[in-house]
């Protein structure tokens, strides 16, 4: 159940904040916070089985200064903001982040499959209602939650117009974050207008198209790596980090820096 504000008011006196990467628990040297991904198979953690699929939360640490940030990737295939709630994973993350650490939630893909009572929020009401158990947990520990919008999927008109496919979940995101006071990292926006400067052949080396599939919502290593990017420099936009925080914005990543584990039965 989502902590009413008052509960959240009354756990952020008692748990100083530390906002930024300067904050308290890294100005002492105890400890070097942690930025945890909430989210679905966009960012995800990928193994040996599926690539060249890549989610953009395996190239994020390329980006940040491992000696002021670690990246604890929970992003899973499949999953909404609901069913990342109703399975218990939001729960592992909320027992193990502690103050002065970032939450970053991108959910909004598979919120959005209607036929699936399993994962299907409706954008206005209980996809927001999901959306704040993840903000007001971070909160209650002294962690600092931020929203991205979901990274929009490859799709063209026939004049070559990058489309938008989230309907109404980019908007009702970006007004949760306005009323919660919450940081937004618009990447649904960045990533269309990113699309479209690209174009319908060029976009093609970004997702996970391969000799036998042509994956529109997946990405390959050039593509995680360039929203790896959009992301991070969007955290530095957005002050959440600070300049020392992130390294490589403007370099060029090496695709074989992509490397997919074996699996754990």
């Amino acid at each position: 159940m989502s902590l009413s504000r008052r509960q959240v008011a009354v756990a952020a006196a008692v748990v100083p904040l530390a906002f930024s990467m300067a904050g308290t628990a890294h100005a002492t040297g105890r400890r070097t916070p942690t930025l945890y991904i909430a989210g679905d198979s966009t960012a995800a953690q990928k193994y040996k089985d599926a690539a060249p699929e890549t989610g953009w939360g395996m190239a994020l640490p390329f980006f940040l200064q491992s000696s002021r940030l670690t990246v604890s990737n929970h992003a899973v295939n499949g999953r909404s903001s609901k069913s990342f709630v109703d399975e218990g994973r939001l729960g592992v993350i909320l027992r193990q982040i502690q103050p002065g650490d970032l939450l970053l939630i991108q959910f909004g893909h598979n919120d959005e499959k209607t036929e699936d009572p399993t994962r299907y929020t409706e954008p206005w009401s209980t996809y927001q209602q999901y959306l704040r158990q993840y903000i007001d947990g971070a909160r209650a520990r002294g962690a600092r939650p931020v929203l991205a919008t979901s990274v929009e999927r490859r799709k063209f008109d026939t004049g070559g117009k990058a489309l938008p496919t989230h309907r109404d979940y980019p908007a009702a995101m970006r007004a949760l974050a306005k009323e919660e006071q919450v940081t937004l990292l618009d990447v649904q926006a960045l990533s269309l207008a990113l699309w479209q400067r690209l174009g319908v052949e060029e976009t093609k080396k970004y997702f996970n198209w391969t000799a036998t599939e042509q994956d529109n919502t997946h990405f390959n290593p050039p593509g995680a790596i360039e929203v790896a990017r959009l992301v991070a420099r969007e955290l530095l936009r957005t002050r959440v980090l600070e300049p020392r925080d992130v390294r490589r914005l403007d370099e060029r990543i090496p695709e074989s820096w992509i490397t997919w584990p074996q699996a754990v039965a």
